[in-house]
């Protein structure tokens, strides 16, 4: 297929086929898409969480409205944001990019003090605010990842966040969870599956200037 065909093909998933489950191969290609999502100056302020265990699936689904996507699936995804990200993260990063490129600290000082300059204006709340934003980016790729490997998801954003917290030990990772994507194969029963997928026209959403 290509792209648009694939963009055509996927849709929020409302039951999978507990009975299919992801190979590793393709798993650990979306976990590097993942990886390989940008960011905002490339500082990748994120986690993702693989919920593999049944167990650990099946406590979520109360505390997800009883949504049954997030234990029937063959895997869930977790994206979270640190609960605090600062001058040290960007420290941190900086050097992964002198290691990375063979060069030194001093020679990207400067984009070190941009970055820190950046973070200096905004409080903790318009920092939660832009990070968020950077991870539904990654959320948004590896939708899109998925359809292009014929892997079905269903992006999930009522949930609870604070017992997600709790029940996956994000708060001791000093993590806490934004968006859930569970991902898996469609179950034929899904009704949705075969729905025409419903889009205002190009006219309506888009306008070049």
């Amino acid at each position: 297929m290509n792209i648009i065909d694939t963009l055509n093909w996927r849709y929020a998933t409302k039951a999978f086929d507990t009975s299919k489950k992801i190979e590793n191969e393709d798993l650990n290609t979306l976990i590097e898409a993942f990886r390989l999502t940008p960011s905002s100056f490339g500082l990748q302020p994120w986690k993702l969480f693989v919920v593999k265990s049944q167990m650990l699936k099946d406590s979520l689904v109360e505390h997800s409205w009883n949504q049954p996507q997030i234990s029937d699936c063959s895997e869930l995804f977790v994206l979270a944001r640190p609960t605090s990200f600062t001058e040290s993260d960007v420290d941190e990063f900086v050097k992964d990019i002198a290691d990375t490129r063979d060069q030194s600290i001093e020679d990207i000082q400067w984009y070190s003090d941009m970055m820190k300059w950046f973070l200096s204006n905004m409080d903790d709340d318009a920092k939660k605010v832009w990070i968020e934003k950077q991870i539904y980016i990654a959320l948004g790729n590896l939708m899109t990842v998925c359809a292009q490997m014929e892997i079905d998801s269903c992006p999930v954003e009522w949930f609870v966040s604070a017992k997600y917290d709790e029940l996956l030990w994000l708060t001791d990772k000093w993590y806490a969870s934004v968006v859930v994507l569970p991902v898996g194969y469609r179950d034929n029963s899904d009704k949705y599956a075969a729905a025409k997928k419903v889009r205002y026209s190009t006219d309506r959403v888009v306008e070049i200037m």
